[in-house]
């Protein structure tokens, strides 16, 4: 199958994300300013529940052999758990001050917010400084003064031994981690109450497992091998700015076909319902505080190997140890922001 189909399933995999979260307001910031700091659990739940789907429908085309996820960039033996931690918090407390990932920020941009726009070019710069710009020597001699070589790359690599085979560990972890947050979900009288809200869970998930399947199984050529990935947004938004500039020498990927794809759907949802406007910011107060939160969204997203979708739901899907180290540092980063002694207030365009 040519590169180009797998460009064009990128787009379309980025327009249906967009078009889903205009609607829901899907986003893990806003989810967990809810839970947290507002009482309104619902869009963490939704979080959730697409974290849950896209474990069991990733897994399943792994076990089916129609997707490897073990050659993704989630499942490692050597890593830094320190840096990995520390990305992730300083992603996470990133979000809280530009208010919304940066995924959200292209839905928003799709939407017509220009404030979104600043974030989502100080997130991309940042995160090629630290990739292979002039923070990256930085980051190699950290990863490399701290890295560990662990016996397992995955959590059912750590359950398997020799009374429990691998694929029964799989699924054991699987009904393990997922079954835990389609329990927390659904605990709830609010969310089991929005239709809406547990339809974009469902969407989001199937869409995870739809970027693995085009990548790993659609893409699959021995002589032109893509590699193997679904939806994240840290290195994709710096790959489009640069794509954006240097489009005669860069091939254009699945990756940069997705971030077009998200601000297209957002806006092809946004347009009809009469939900596209203009808006900028006020105060300067606010612009400094959206460019900080964009900055520490980029160096931590590079530094954590994704984002709050491209680990917490992406990778959380290969059931990867990295994933978790790097989640429960966004969590944590966020919690810093929210409630912990480092606490914002929403921000005031």
């Amino acid at each position: 199958m040519s590169s180009g189909t797998v460009i064009w399933l990128g787009l379309a995999i980025g327009v249906a994300f967009g078009v889903v979260a205009q609607l829901s307001g899907f986003c893990l910031q806003s989810g967990l300013r809810g839970w947290w700091g507002e009482g309104d659990p619902r869009k963490v739940r939704t979080f959730a529940l697409a974290a849950a789907t896209a474990i069991v429908a990733s897994q399943a085309l792994d076990a089916a052999g129609l997707v490897p996820l073990g050659r993704s960039i989630y499942p490692l033996a050597t890593f830094s758990i320190p840096v990995m931690l520390i990305g992730g918090v300083l992603f996470g407390y990133g979000m809280i001050l530009a208010n919304g990932c940066g995924a959200r920020a292209l839905v928003l941009l799709g939407g017509g917010n220009i404030r979104s726009l600043l974030v989502l070019l100080v997130l991309g710069i940042s995160a090629q400084a630290t990739l292979t710009g002039l923070l990256a020597p930085a980051r190699v001699d950290l990863a490399a003064a701290s890295s560990a070589t662990l016996a397992d790359r995955t959590l059912p690599d750590a359950l398997a031994g020799a009374t429990i085979g691998s694929e029964a560990a799989r699924w054991i972890a699987v009904a393990a981690i997922a079954g835990l947050l389609a329990v927390f979900a659904f605990a709830n009288r609010a969310f089991r109450a929005s239709p809406l809200q547990i339809a974009a869970g469902l969407a989001v998930g199937l869409l995870i497992a739809a970027g693995w399947y085009a990548t790993g199984n659609i893409g699959a050529d021995e002589f032109d091998p893509q590699p193997v990935a679904s939806m994240t947004f840290i290195a994709p938004i710096a790959g489009s700015i640069q794509y954006v500039m240097l489009s005669t020498g860069v091939a254009l990927t699945f990756a940069v076909a997705l971030i077009g794809g998200v601000i297209a759907g957002s806006a092809l949802a946004a347009v009809p319902r009469g939900r596209f406007r203009l808006e900028g910011f006020t105060n300067p107060r606010a612009m400094l505080r959206y460019i900080l939160g964009g900055a520490l969204m980029g160096i931590g997203g590079a530094l954590a190997l994704g984002c709050s979708i491209g680990q917490g739901l992406t990778g959380l899907s290969t059931l990867a140890l990295a994933s978790f180290v790097a989640v429960g540092g966004i969590l944590l980063g966020s919690l810093l922001g929210i409630r912990g002694p480092l606490r914002l207030a929403p921000p005031t365009p």
